[in-house]
Parts: structure tokens; C-alpha cells; sequence
């Protein structure tokens, strides 16, 4: 007679989600995407998605506005256009072109993924030391690098209003409607307040806690988000207070 052969035992774990799956449930039902990503963490595809987007933003900038008028725009928002002559900031945009062109190009290469990793080793810090959670630095930035898919609509935002704004009156630091800050005048507002209201933007708010709860998935809900939150919203803060607090000081 013929063996019979035996069934494995059911496994207890639900079967892996591809990359699409998981970064559309980011958006319509993050808790599972964010512990689907913990079983299993990838990050590759995400990584890359975010990182062409920070590509094509400074791309469609550098051609819809162009590098002069980034420069000569930055100076008069900065105040020092208006001590300078225009021969001056001919001069001052002649010699910083070059430079700020490639370090666009730089940024908008390598910044995403730098922000993401100082993130997830920030998340990694608070869910670790100061939560005594046993997170994995790959889960960590698996799960920052999904939670940050949602400034897709960021970008598409910005594309938007590079090729539709007023290029005369394009701000390069502060051109999204989403900060309170794009509402204020640069110039007749004091230069801490600005800091502050353009730092705080919703898309930034949506991120923290979207990470904040991926890396709560990543402990096992060991770490809740809340917490993680309520710290990542502590340590932003004091950064920008510092921020505006060193543009005061620098007058």
C-alpha cells in the first residue's frame, strides 16, 4: 500500500502581501499594512518610489523656475537682496549657480533616503532605550520608509504648484499651501514666527504618526503609538524652536 501523504498543519500566519497591497492599506487601512510590514520588512520599493518623486520635484523646479530665479528669489526673501545692488546679486548669482544646482541635484538624490534612515534610528531610539521595546533597525525603517508613500501627495501637490503658481512670487523654501507659513508675508513677518509657522506642516503630521504607528507594529505593540508620537512631536519641536530660535539670534 501507498503512503499517505500528510498535510502540514495550517500555518498561523496570513499570507504575504505584495508592495501594492501594503502601500495602499497605508492609506486606507494603515494598522494592517503596518503589520503586514513588520512580519515580513521590505523596504526597497518604497525607498525607491519616494527617492524618484524627491527626483522629479527638483527636476520640474530647476526647469519651470530656474536656478537664477531660485537664487535672486532666496536673497530678497532672506533680506540680504535689499542691501545689495543689483549688479551685486548678479554677481552673488553667477557664483552660487553652479553650486546650488548640483547640490539640488544631490538632494534630490540622496536626501530621502538620509531623512528616513536619521528617522528610523531615531524611531529605533525611542521604542528601544527610551521604551524598552526589541525592535529591529530593518522593521523600523521598513515601516518609516511606507509611512512616508503619503507625501506622494505631497509631490504631486508641488508639481501642481510649480507649474501653475506665480513664478515672480515662488518662495523655494515654503511654496505648498499646507503650513501656515505660505500664508505669511516673509517680508513684514519676523523671521522666528516664520520659522515656526512654515515648519509645521500637515504632511509632516501625517507622517509622524503614520510612522509612529508602523514602528508601534514593529515592537509588537509592545511600544504604543501614542507614545512614540507624542516623543517624535517633542524632539521636532525643540528642533524647531532651536531653528527659530537661532534665526533671532542671527537677526
Amino acid at each position: 500500500m501507498g503512503e499517505t501523504a500528510i498535510a502540514p498543519p495550517p500555518s498561523d500566519q496570513p499570507p504575504a502581501e505584495g508592495f501594492f497591497s501594503k502601500a495602499v492599506g497605508v492609506f486606507v487601512s494603515p494598522g494592517r499594512a503596518f503589520e503586514s510590514i513588520a512580519r515580513r520588512p521590505d523596504f526597497l520599493a518604497p525607498l525607491i518610489i519616494m527617492t524618484v518623486s524627491s527626483i522629479v520635484i527638483i527636476e520640474v523646479m530647476l526647469e519651470r523656475v530656474g536656478i537664477d530665479r531660485i537664487i535672486r528669489r532666496s536673497l530678497e526673501l532672506s533680506g540680504r537682496g535689499a542691501q545689495m545692488t543689483p549688479e551685486q546679486i548678479d554677481q552673488a548669482i553667477q557664483r552660487a549657480g553652479t553650486i546650488t544646482s548640483v547640490s539640488m541635484h544631490i538632494g534630490g538624490v540622496l536626501g530621502v533616503p538620509i531623512y528616513l534612515l536619521v528617522i528610523a534610528a531615531v524611531g529605533l531610539l525611542i521604542t528601544n532605550v527610551i521604551f524598552g521595546g526589541s525592535a529591529k533597525f530593518k522593521a523600523c525603517f521598513s515601516e518609516v520608509c511606507y509611512a512616508n508613500l503619503v507625501l506622494l501627495v505631497s509631490a504631486v501637490l508641488a508639481v501642481v504648484m510649480i507649474f501653475f503658481g506665480d513664478m515672480e512670487q515662488f518662495n523655494p523654501d515654503n511654496f505648498l499651501p499646507t503650513t501656515v507659513g505660505f500664508f505669511l508675508n516673509p517680508l513684514e513677518t519676523s523671521k522666528p514666527l516664520y520659522v515656526i509657522a512654515s515648519s509645521f506642516d500637515v504632511f509632516r503630521v501625517w507622517f509622524m504618526i503614520l510612522a509612529s504607528m508602523g514602528l508601534s507594529a514593529a515592537t509588537g505593540k509592545k511600544v504604543g503609538t501614542m507614545a512614540i508620537f507624542l516623543t517624535y512631536l517633542a524632539i521636532w519641536v525643540v528642533i524647531v524652536l532651536g531653528h527659530a530660535g537661532f534665526v533671532a539670534a542671527m537677526g
